[in-house]
């Protein structure tokens, strides 16, 4: 069994304005250029579609437009709760099982946040589990505790 991803950062903003940023304005903050299905094509993605609700979908627009599924919302809490169901892949490899991604937002004070984001499941991932969630650490890294937090910066 592999242990969860476990990320926290503190981020200058409110917390309901940490958690929007971070459900319904993906695509300020993901880097479209480097970790999507299209620029692992060759082209960078349009944007990240989110249907912020329980069961939503999060979805990955191409540069061809070619709709890439990333996951479902599982909870929606707003302002302090949220899972998905998460993981891409590169083209043309159908995504079957994901990962289980949880976002905590809590108030520091009334211009701080702590987020903490935690991924698991990655036996759902089969034999590339430990490899895949090598990808996601270093990922994370660059995604939310620097693109992210520079997004709640603004």
């Amino acid at each position: 069994m592999l242990d969860p991803l476990i990320n926290s950062i503190e981020v200058p903003c409110d917390q309901q304005k940490a958690f929007t940023i971070f459900i319904e304005q993906m695509t300020t903050w993901w880097p479209l250029d480097k970790f999507t299905t299209s620029a692992m094509g060759g082209a960078p993605a349009k944007e990240i579609r989110v249907d912020a609700r329980a069961g939503g979908a999060i979805i990955e627009v191409g540069a061809d437009d070619t709709e890439t599924l990333y996951g479902n919302i599982e909870a929606y809490d707003p302002y302090g709760f949220l899972s998905m169901w998460f993981h891409f892949g590169p083209p043309g490899v159908e995504i079957t099982e994901r990962t289980l991604v949880e976002l905590t937002f809590e108030t520091i004070d009334a211009n701080n946040t702590r987020v903490e984001l935690r991924q698991s499941n990655w036996e759902a991932l089969g034999d590339m589990a430990a490899d895949i969630r090598g990808g996601y650490e270093f990922g994370w890294k660059m995604i939310f505790e620097q693109g992210y937090a520079a997004a709640c910066s603004g």
